[in-house]
């Protein structure tokens, strides 16, 4: 059957689709435990006998930041489209996770500024915001409640073959080897995952992988919230390349522990932020009052730094000679500009194309072919956002998607007018959020509201 983008998106994203758990498999083992791997996990447990997750950091590690997750310590906000997903497999979560220290951001609690001008309220919907390693926590503190599902700490060696198919896995603890016998392995190790190495030792066909040049820096300061401080949660404040300065864009959020994350990020050789005194200077001097009011507030942690890059993508269905009994996810798959917030409600989509996939019952001795052309439709979607908006950027040189001018222009009318109109607003933060498919923007009734919002915003500017 074919796969069509639009609405296979919205109903992999459908947060009150049921599905009937049903026994496909006898055990299934996840390859990390980072969200990817938990939210696998979660799915995996309605269609498997037993779940094992391999992670190399300690699985129980609470709140604590993980070595595997190096940038984990920046800021994170669970996205609407990835957070209605969890309220389907955990139901109450968000109520639950607010309860134990995260922080609601509805619409009213959200600003964003592009060049110092503060758009409109757009989408109505909720995101929660959370240290990465809180959020992380909460999710992983539910999916090993469940009790077909366990961890150990463990560094996986390879993969283990059966003729054409995978049988499970080899890997070391504690200066012990040992091979883990599975049904389906899903290999969730992330950005730096070997599984295509070791897939081409074994004769396999290795995944095709993209990249996107972006050379981001980021820094990220934990500050201490005061009585006084700024209303509402997420304050956004990005700039499209018409003004100049050391920073390309500045956030802050809250965050459990009556806490401030505060980000600034720039590419190439600016690193913005990467002291108090130059986060507290560029605050005042490049962003909206309120970023000066929270820079000043006493930092509680050492400012960290992180450099994304690259963008990447590893096209599994691309591949013609693929074995049976193995899928990808999460970053293994795909990592974005994390600029764009996109990584765990990716995840949370990725799952939902394992559920819909185990749920057809599919003949586990051939290739996981229907679930990687519904996963390539989530990687699609979450691709164009953030690569679009990287190519706009100066330094970027390619790859250009086919028709790319013609692209650019149609994404430039969008986000002009979702500035100032809040219809325009609210879809394209509804695209953004990850709840609809990119090409509800293309509609030529958007477009063209767009084009007449941009018009009457030139006349209106006008001495």
């Amino acid at each position: 059957m074919a796969v069509v983008p639009a609405s296979t998106f919205a109903r992999l994203s459908n947060p009150s689709r049921s599905t009937t758990p049903s026994m496909v498999l006898g055990t299934a083992t996840v390859l990390g435990g980072s969200v990817a791997g938990l939210l696998a996990a979660r799915v995996l447990s309605d269609h498997a006998a037993s779940v094992l997750i391999i992670e190399r950091d300690e699985p129980d590690a609470g709140d604590d930041q993980r070595n595997g997750v190096p940038q984990g310590f920046q800021i994170h906000a669970l996205l609407p489209g990835g957070l209605s997903l969890l309220e389907r497999w955990f139901p109450g979560f968000t109520e639950q996770v607010i309860a134990a220290g995260a922080c609601a951001a509805p619409a009213t609690a959200r600003r964003t500024y592009i060049d110092g001008v503060r758009k409109v309220i757009g989408s109505a919907a909720t995101m929660l915001t959370g240290s990465r390693a809180f959020l992380e926590g909460q999710i992983r503190e539910r999916v090993l409640a469940l009790p077909n599902v366990k961890a150990i700490t463990a560094r996986v060696t390879d993969v283990v073959f059966d003729g054409d198919a995978v049988s499970g896995v080899s890997y070391e603890s504690s200066g012990m080897s040992s091979v883990e016998r599975s049904d389906l392995v899903i290999d969730a190790m992330g950005k730096s995952s070997r599984m295509a190495e070791w897939l081409e030792k074994k004769g396999w066909e290795r995944p095709p992988l993209r990249r996107m040049v972006v050379d981001l820096n980021y820094a990220t300061a934990v500050l201490r919230r005061e009585e006084g401080d700024p209303a509402g949660n997420i304050h956004l404040a990005l700039k499209s390349g018409k003004t100049s300065g050391d920073a390309s864009g500045a956030m802050f959020c809250r965050i459990e522990g009556d806490r401030w994350l505060m980000m600034m990020a720039g590419y190439q050789d600016r690193k913005p932020g990467r002291t108090a005194e130059d986060l507290l200077r560029v605050a005042r001097q490049e962003f909206p009052p309120e970023f000066e009011l929270v820079a000043d507030n006493e930092l509680v942690e050492e400012i960290r730094t992180y450099r994304h890059a690259d963008s990447r993508r590893r096209d599994y269905h691309l591949v013609s000679k693929l074995p049976a009994r193995l899928v990808a996810v999460g970053d293994a798959v795909a990592a974005f500009n994390p600029v764009y917030g996109q990584g765990m409600s990716s995840a949370a989509l990725h799952a939902s194309c394992l559920s819909e996939y185990l749920c057809s019952e599919p003949e586990l001795a051939k290739p996981a072919r229907a679930f990687f052309a519904l996963q390539r439709v989530v990687v699609d979607a979450a691709w164009d956002i953030s690569t679009g908006a990287d190519l706009a950027l100066p330094h970027v040189d390619g790859p250009y998607p086919r028709g790319y001018p013609v692209l650019r222009w149609v994404r430039n009318q969008i986000s002009a007018a979702s500035v100032y109109d809040r219809e325009i607003g609210r879809r394209f933060d509804e695209v953004t959020y990850m709840i609809q498919h990119p090409s509800s923007l293309a509609r030529p009734g958007v477009l063209a509201r767009a084009i007449a919002v941009n018009l009457w915003s030139k006349f209106r500017s006008r001495p």
